[in-house]
């Protein structure tokens, strides 16, 4: 038998709120190179295409790797944005 206060408990009151990440534009990028998450944003593609850009040493830019993790070139970023490259 339930008691109230663990019917109470057994019942979700708010749904899963699900944030989404914040990414600042890329003209207000300070850092010199930024996550694959921020990178895959500011070129409308997922973080796995960038993975597999770096994975296979295909892609028109290049990450930077630091302790098995990858940054992108903020300065690489724009440039393909721009059509520089």
């Amino acid at each position: 038998m339930r008691t109230a206060a663990n019917q109470l408990l057994a019942t979700p009151t708010t749904p899963a709120v699900h944030k989404l990440p914040v990414f600042h534009p890329l003209e207000q990028e300070t850092r010199t190179a930024i996550p694959t998450d921020a990178a895959a944003f500011h070129l409308n593609r997922k973080p796995q295409t960038l993975r597999a850009w770096a994975c296979l040493e295909n892609g028109p830019i290049r990450p930077i790797r630091i302790n098995s993790r990858l940054a992108w070139p903020v300065a690489s970023i724009r440039a393909l944005i721009n059509g520089d490259e």
